[in-house]
């Protein structure tokens, strides 16, 4: 389940006091199975870090991305207690964005545009069914807390015969100060694999 995750993140966490961690990331530590316990975009997971092992509590017919652990366990380790900033920015807005974010690091988004082939009325309805809180941006867009220090919102354009459908992630401007550019790829790529896999569930 973790095959993407280097053992040294497991290793890092074993060496960091729960007491803090569970303070920046908003989590709990059960002493007793020495595991730490976390909401993750509405679902519970358990982290054990002598094990090296990261699983969701309850069963779920949803199988998230191997990257998804990464950005739990990566979460976990480097969260700050900074403050959301409530400004929202693009991946390109980020240090060193505008670099990173291409090739093989493009966010992914056309799988959200492609799997609702421009039927804005089915986006809003899956988004809802994800927990999203509606905003006021694009045609529809649509608010998720990943955790309670990561906001991101997803946009979706209806397209027309001179513009296609299309759809974008925003992100807080505060995230650059818990995650790095390859985490936030991880986590991005999540979210657009999850969106447009839940128009089949």
């Amino acid at each position: 389940m973790t095959k993407y995750v280097d053992p040294s993140y497991f290793k890092r966490l074993c060496e960091l006091a729960p007491e803090d961690v569970c303070k920046r990331a908003s989590c709990q530590y059960e002493k007793g199975s020495r595991r730490y316990v976390i909401q993750v975009w509405g679902h519970e997971y358990a982290i054990y870090p002598e094990t090296g092992t990261i699983k969701p509590i309850q069963d779920c017919a949803y199988k998230p991305h191997e990257y998804f652990y990464l950005f739990i366990i990566y979460y976990l380790i480097h969260v700050t207690d900074m403050t959301i900033s409530a400004e929202w920015i693009s991946e390109k807005d980020m240090p060193g964005g505008t670099t990173f974010f291409r090739g093989p690091h493009v966010i992914p988004t056309y799988l959200i545009t492609q799997a609702y082939n421009n039927n804005l009325q089915l986006f809003k309805k899956s988004c809802e069914q994800l927990g999203g809180t509606k905003i006021n941006l694009a045609g529809a867009a649509f608010l998720f807390h990943i955790t309670s220090r990561i906001p991101i919102a997803v946009l979706y354009w209806e397209g027309d015969d001179d513009f296609p459908a299309e759809s974008k992630i925003l992100f807080d401007k505060s995230i650059t100060h818990h995650l790095t550019l390859d985490i936030i790829f991880s986590i991005a790529v999540e979210i657009c694999i999850r969106i447009a896999k839940n128009i089949q569930l």
